[in-house]
């Protein structure tokens, strides 16, 4: 099932204004549990945890920043 460029753009927002910030905040609190692993190894964990969740929800992105296709010519 394909999802439209209106619904696209709820998700998105939906993603960044809920899904985002608790992600964030369980991998905090996942590094704050874990014991002090050296600088570039725990550097490197956050870099993963930083993109890596985008990877799932990548074709809701896909398209979020162009002009609705949908939309008729005069309005665009």
């Amino acid at each position: 099932m394909a999802l439209g460029y209106k619904q696209k753009r709820r998700w998105a927002l939906l993603l960044l204004v809920v899904f985002l910030p608790l992600y964030i905040l369980v991998a905090v609190a996942i590094m704050s549990v874990a014991n002090r692993a050296p600088l570039l190894i725990e550097l490197g964990i956050y870099v993963l945890l930083g993109i890596g969740w985008v990877f799932p929800f990548k074709k809701v992105f896909l398209g979020i920043g162009q002009p609705d296709p949908d939309a008729p010519d005069d309005q665009a």
